[in-house]
């Protein structure tokens, strides 16, 4: 929206339309009664992006909130495998209110660690395109990679995620039967 807007009437009603278009999806689940937490998220990040990208006068800068947090996100998770919790691990056994056991077993840790570098491998990507594609200044381009890399990227992402969670619940089921 905010390219084909942008290269019909310029930047700051593209800006409008994708803050306009947020609050019409907010609005939009207010009256469905759904839940306004994923609409309010997704609004301020374009309110977000919109106003780096009106207070600089480039379109491009509609990107640079995205790229720099996959930035950070990315090193997070590298973090956290260096610091042998690897996110991953510590997020799912929080939601299963099971502790941090796997982090003493040695093949729920690993698979852990390759889930949470899968996930960092995903950010990582998009950083590196997005941010190239920032350098030269190619919005169409960033639009287009930006959509294409996301349900791909994620959908391996997830399958890594899955197994080293089904694996590691696997184990301590074993374990937990001894």
């Amino acid at each position: 929206m905010l390219v084909v807007t942008n290269s019909w009437w310029g930047l700051y009603p593209a800006v409008a339309t994708a803050v306009g278009t947020g609050a019409l999806i907010a609005l939009f689940r207010a009256v469905r009664r759904q839940p306004l937490r994923p609409a309010f998220g997704g609004f301020v990040g374009v309110a977000v992006s919109g106003f780096l990208a009106a207070r600089s006068g480039e379109a491009r800068d509609f990107f640079l909130a995205d790229i720099w947090w996959y930035f950070v996100a990315s090193v997070v998770l590298i973090a956290s495998i260096l610091l042998r919790r690897p996110l991953v691990g510590v997020l799912w056994s929080g939601l299963q209110g099971v502790g941090m056991w796997w982090r003493h077993d040695r093949p729920s840790l690993r698979r852990y660690d390759i889930a949470t570098a899968a996930l960092a491998a995903v950010f990582a990507a998009r950083f590196l395109v997005l941010h190239r594609l920032y350098e030269n200044n190619e919005v169409g381009w960033l639009t287009v990679s930006k959509i294409a890399m996301n349900y791909p990227l994620w959908a391996v992402a997830l399958v890594v995620v899955v197994w080293a969670a089904r694996r590691a619940d696997h184990r301590l089921a074993y374990c937990g039967s001894r």
